[in-house]
């Protein structure tokens, strides 16, 4: 799969709020109300992630989760990295929809 340019990561980051283009790759840091609040939500994207076959790099810091997605395989950002961001957006609005 081929890396998106600088521009072409721009344009598609318009469409997903708080989420950064840096060192090869896009994130975005999540806040919970509490610890489980974040380990559920991890556990989550890390299903959605299996069945995509793309596996972001998570960080969780308390109530704080941050996922950095980049295709290794490719170096750098692809279509797939933003597949999975929207999804993990799609994932975190549904959890907070009340």
């Amino acid at each position: 799969m081929a890396t998106l340019d600088a521009g072409q990561i721009a344009a598609k980051l318009k469409g997903l709020p708080g989420w950064k283009h840096r060192d090869d790759a896009i994130r975005k840091q999540y806040e919970f109300k509490e610890f489980m609040d974040a380990i559920d939500f991890v556990g989550r994207i890390a299903k959605l992630a299996e069945t995509a076959d793309h596996h972001p790099d998570m960080l969780i810091n308390y109530t704080r989760v941050t996922f950095t997605c980049a295709t290794h395989s490719a170096g750098g950002v692809t279509e797939k990295d933003f597949q999975l961001a929207t999804k993990i957006e799609a994932a975190y609005k549904s959890a907070h929809a009340k």
